[in-house]
């Protein structure tokens, strides 16, 4: 089969996380880790890696910090040439990973960032995603403040006139909005109307409908999965996960995909060992874009997005970048040592 390469655009802010090392607690030893992240970044490196044309459109500081930042994301593939330069500060978020009897938190800092604080007015987007055929956005963006959520609604406005593609990750993100945003609905709705494929699961169709689905299992999901594509006629495909947590090391994963003719669920995945759950939900997202691009069946759409996905949580830091040949020989699953 030929392979099919897109020109894809990704939306929104590139973020340094900041982790607390693995079985510490905040400044227990004299260090963090720093690594280079962001859902849309995270994509975006996704799909280099696989042989896409993947440009960033994004805003980061001006200085050493910004220039690091950048050259992560080329070095794996991505355009930045689209990506804005200004006076202020990074958005950054703490990691501190979880252990027995306790979870993994997430605590942001990114208030007042260069990227939240662009005006949405000054984004050009006929010259920003002249050339690409898709887009991808996600609700961090929309949920980081008013600047940013106008923006990303002109962006998928504007893709759309221009023809392209749209995928949308629900990404919900309540800590963020809740600093400025109690009902987030109507906005999140305003650009899910613009998108082609959405992941998301039976939470965020709750969260976008207002209302409930019972029952359990796959049942609620079909449901939820039908009344988004209902509720939004673009819609082509629904993706999403559910993941069952045995402990902090070992994570069960099903993966499925909706139309509204047809769906399908992947087998349940053992992930064991895990080293690093961050960025599994974009390498997901990445997976079944790379696949529906070619063209793929529904089962072989979520299986790639699983797989993606599952090779993430083995990965430290938040980009999955792995080429196409390393996720066939995954496919395979072998176990053996490539020599």
């Amino acid at each position: 089969m030929t392979l099919t390469s897109r020109r894809v655009a990704c939306f929104g802010e590139i973020v340094m996380r900041v982790s607390v090392p693995a079985g510490e607690l905040p400044l227990q030893s004299p260090r963090f880790d720093a690594w280079v992240g962001g859902a849309e970044a995270n994509v975006a490196v996704a799909l280099a890696a696989m042989g896409h044309g993947s440009r960033m459109i994004s805003a980061v500081p001006t200085g050493p910090i910004g220039d690091g930042v950048l050259a992560e994301l080329r070095r794996h593939g991505v355009d930045t040439a689209r990506v804005a330069r200004g006076d202020g500060r990074m958005g950054l978020y703490y990691h501190i990973p979880g252990g027995p009897m306790r979870a993994a938190e997430v605590v942001y800092d990114r208030a007042a960032s260069v990227f939240a604080e662009t005006e949405a007015h000054s984004w050009d987007w006929p010259a920003l995603l002249d050339g690409a055929e898709w887009l991808h956005v996600s609700g961090v963006t929309a949920a980081l403040g008013p600047r940013s959520a106008e923006a990303a609604l002109a962006a998928v406005r504007a893709a759309r006139a221009a023809g392209m593609g749209v995928s949308f990750d629900g990404n919900w993100r309540g800590r963020l909005w809740e600093r400025w945003q109690a009902e987030p609905a109507a906005i999140l709705c305003a650009i899910v109307e613009q998108a082609t494929v959405l992941f998301g699961n039976h939470r965020d169709a709750s969260l976008l409908l207002g209302q409930e689905f019972s029952g359990g299992g796959e049942d609620r999901r079909r449901a939820a999965a039908l009344a988004l594509l209902e509720r939004f006629p673009a819609l082509d495909l629904v993706a999403s996960t559910a993941r069952h947590i045995v402990g902090a090391a070992e994570h069960h994963i099903v993966a499925r995909v909706d139309t509204r003719d047809a769906h399908s669920t992947t087998g349940d995945a053992v992930i064991a060992a895990i080293v690093d759950r961050v960025g599994t939900g974009d390498a997901f997202a990445a997976g079944v874009l790379d696949a529906l691009w070619q063209g793929r069946s529904l089962a072989t759409i979520a299986n790639q997005g699983l797989l993606l996905s599952a090779l993430k949580h083995g990965l430290r830091g938040d980009l999955a970048p792995f080429s196409r040949a390393s996720v066939e020989q995954a496919s395979m699953q072998t176990g053996d040592v490539a020599r």
